[in-house]
């Protein structure tokens, strides 16, 4: 029988039919519920019984608990497209899923238990995706997406570092295990959002007649990215210190190959122009950096531009834009998903302006508050997309036709 065969012979639960389904739901839920449960904690509430400090539950939670179950989504989803095999689903997907859950719990009761078990608990689904990559990578031959397996390594090695940094009673919302998952979620957004970026756009654009399109990959990409892995690598050392004047000129580079991708010419269609606010955010979160290292701002709202702004939205901008496409809808963002990112890009600006005004604690709340309703909104509104079997595309003309 052969792939498609496969996939339209599946009769199990439409959320374990693809990766995206189920990962994308209970990451935006678990992205929504652990934010909420950050902002009591700020207020001093004692909620979960954790090992961890609150500032390292709350910095994990987002980085490997958040981002890990948007990227097994992801991977799961894309892998088969780039390998043309049978994707992960039916019990082994809800396996998958179970591990991702049996880690969160883990965390969350961490004090309950040896932290070599909950580093274990925690680290199971990461693993399992990193097998299956590398399965399908050397199976299809795929070694394009190589770099990638390398990356969700790291990201691995990370989650582990971290919990070693908390188990020794370290500041690991600081440590080497924080700064290099950052590091391989950063590089991620690099090097899978500059090939999908200037390819959704130019499609796009050229639907249109519009004559000038974004730049193909060429030397000059190549040579950004040499220069984000450098510096990225310095950031993640122990010291943790990339030179400011590196992380000033990393920043410049991602700016002038943003300007090469014709964002401007996106404004009538937010699943697009989402796509370029985010990832000038990972440019403008080099910047912060080494404002950060220069003396000229506090760190944690520097770091939060990578953390909210670059990897928040552009997770939000990828899950909308694949659950839409994988489902068969048409790919068009109404009003309520424009509303979901408006919601999230006001939370990073006012989580950046409470550190530059931190006596100012309702800038705090209001940011939590406007990232609870955009995750939260992402679930309840794509809830039926997610959920629902794929339906028959439309013919759609105009405005709301799309590559």
């Amino acid at each position: 029988m052969s792939t498609s065969e496969r996939m339209r012979n599946y009769r199990g639960p439409v959320l374990l039919s693809h990766g995206f389904r189920a990962f994308f739901l209970i990451s935006a839920l678990w992205a929504a519920l652990a934010m909420a449960i950050w902002v009591a904690m700020l207020a001093g509430a004692e909620i979960l019984p954790l090992a961890f400090d609150p500032f390292s539950w709350h910095a994990h939670e987002f980085l490997y608990g958040y981002l890990g179950g948007v990227i097994a989504g992801f991977l799961l989803t894309a892998v088969p497209n780039w390998t043309g095999r049978l994707p992960v689903m039916g019990a082994p997907l809800a396996g998958l899923v179970g591990l991702w859950l049996l880690g969160r719990a883990a965390v969350g009761v961490s004090a309950l238990l040896d932290w070599r078990v909950v580093l274990l608990a925690d680290l199971a689904c990461g693993l399992m995706l990193l097998a299956f990559l590398a399965r399908e990578i050397l199976h299809g031959r795929n070694w394009r997406n190589l770099p990638v397996l390398a990356l969700l390594g790291l990201f691995a090695a990370g989650n582990a570092l971290f919990h070693v940094e908390a188990a020794r009673g370290d500041a690991a919302f600081e440590g080497m295990g924080m700064r290099l998952g950052l590091a391989a979620g950063l590089m991620l957004i690099a090097l899978i959002g500059g090939r999908i970026i200037p390819s959704f756009t130019r499609n796009w654009l050229a639907a249109r007649g519009v004559q000038q399109l974004p730049a193909p990959f060429d030397r000059g990409d190549g040579l950004v990215l040499g220069l984000t892995g450098v510096t990225l690598a310095g950031f993640a050392l122990p010291d943790g210190r990339a030179m400011p004047w590196l992380m000033l000129a990393c920043g410049a580079a991602h700016l002038w190959r943003l300007a090469r991708w014709q964002g401007a010419r996106t404004g009538a269609e937010p699943l697009l122009w989402v796509l370029h606010l985010a990832y000038g955010f990972l440019a403008l979160g080099f910047w912060a950096e080494a404002a950060a290292g220069l003396g000229l701002m506090a760190a944690a709202p520097a770091r939060h531009v990578w953390l909210a702004g670059a990897i928040g939205l552009m997770t939000l901008a990828v899950m909308s834009r694949a659950s839409l496409g994988h489902s068969g809808r048409a790919l068009h963002a109404g009003r309520g998903t424009t509303a979901l990112y408006l919601a999230l890009a006001a939370s990073v600006v006012l989580r950046l302006l409470a550190g530059v005004l931190p006596a100012q604690v309702w800038l705090l709340h209001l940011s939590g508050t406007l990232w609870v309703l955009a995750f939260g909104g992402f679930a309840l509104l794509y809830l039926p997309v997610l959920a629902r079997p794929r339906v028959a595309k439309k013919p759609v003309s105009g405005a709301r036709r799309t590559a």
